[in-house]
């Protein structure tokens, strides 16, 4: 079956209807732009026997084609961004649900948002990853189409374009923490042995240096890796956090790289501040905690997390004493 009947089997077959791309309208702009070509229409006053310097097919659309991209790209970007946003809402109000204790938790029963069986959550996480990972690969695909209709590596650049806008999917932190909200319901002892089955294609591995990483692989064309060694300490990440870039560190090493303290936070970081590792800049106002991925690694790695957590015990008190520090003597006038 081709893929694109495949993705539109799928999301027609979801309850409700879901943000998605237009598969099949998106083909047939590439289309029409190729049949245009081919046949001698004009566009944009090019004809079929001009070509671009880079290109040796006169049959072929130019490298840059004004027709599709005033109506391709800007299609795609419109469904890319609805298709993350619905994500990243979904995926953190059901984290929201499966974190919430003592009294809050008790709140949200009374207000009837937590009706739905522990299993029926579970689910609901799994077909938040699915309809995540469909929609990464509907986009690569479509993107490939692209340059290959144009001979050119217009895609790929808008590839990076929306990562640097953060609505590539995959890049999105709430999908690091569905899964670690799988594995950690799956190694659970209370978990019944269909909760269990659910999941089965998000692991915790370890490389030969006993670094971990998250993977998961729901299609055979797909497969996240989400790498969890921090590259500023080099070490397993500690209370990770994700910035908006996607990239994930230790708490403290990216309060370090954003030149803030721990009492004040990453949203005070100024919003030049470039993630170290990408070096994209205004990422730190809306990193996110990865709270589910603390869990899991404080249970799987549990003698080093507590070692680490002596260290950052004591940095943290040091921190705070200079902060309050500075303060009295500012208010004292010092």
């Amino acid at each position: 079956m081709k893929f694109c009947k495949k993705y539109q089997e799928y999301m027609q077959g979801q309850e409700k209807k879901l943000p998605g791309l237009g598969f099949k309208k998106l083909k047939k702009m590439l289309k029409k732009c190729r049949s245009d070509f081919q046949s001698g229409n004009p566009i944009d006053g090019l004809h079929h026997n001009q070509t671009c310097p880079d290109h040796h097919d006169s049959q072929t659309c130019p490298h840059h084609c004004p027709v599709c991209d005033g109506t391709f790209f800007p299609s795609l970007l419109k469904e890319m961004s609805a298709v993350v946003g619905f994500f990243n809402e979904r995926a953190k109000k059901l984290l929201e649900l499966h974190l919430a204790s003592g009294f809050r938790k008790y709140f949200i029963w009374i207000k009837g948002k937590l009706k739905k069986k522990h299993v029926t959550l579970i689910q609901e996480g799994k077909d938040l990853v699915t309809y995540a990972l469909i929609n990464a690969v509907a986009v690569r695909k479509i993107l490939k189409k692209y340059d290959k209709v144009h001979y050119s590596k217009q895609g790929q650049a808008f590839k990076s374009q929306a990562q640097s806008m953060h609505i590539e999917i995959l890049q999105s932190p709430w999908l690091c923490e569905l899964m670690a909200f799988h594995i950690n319901l799956r190694e659970s002892k209370a978990e019944s042995s269909k909760a269990s089955a659910l999941f089965e294609g998000c692991n915790l591995t370890y490389n030969d240096d006993g670094q971990p990483s998250l993977t998961c692989e729901l299609f055979d064309s797909v497969k996240v890796d989400i790498d969890l060694t921090c590259s500023i300490c080099l070490e397993t990440v500690f209370d990770p956090v994700a910035l908006t870039c996607g990239h994930i560190f230790c708490y403290m090493c990216a309060c370090s790289a954003a030149s803030v303290t721990i009492v004040d936070g990453l949203k005070a970081a100024e919003p030049k501040a470039k993630c170290p590792l990408c070096r994209q800049a205004g990422v730190y106002e809306g990193a996110v905690h990865l709270d589910e991925l603390n869990i899991l690694l404080s249970r799987s790695c549990h003698e080093y997390w507590e070692a680490r957590l002596q260290t950052e015990r004591v940095e943290r008190l040091r921190q705070i004493k200079d902060y309050w520090g500075h303060q009295c003597q500012a208010f004292m006038g010092v």
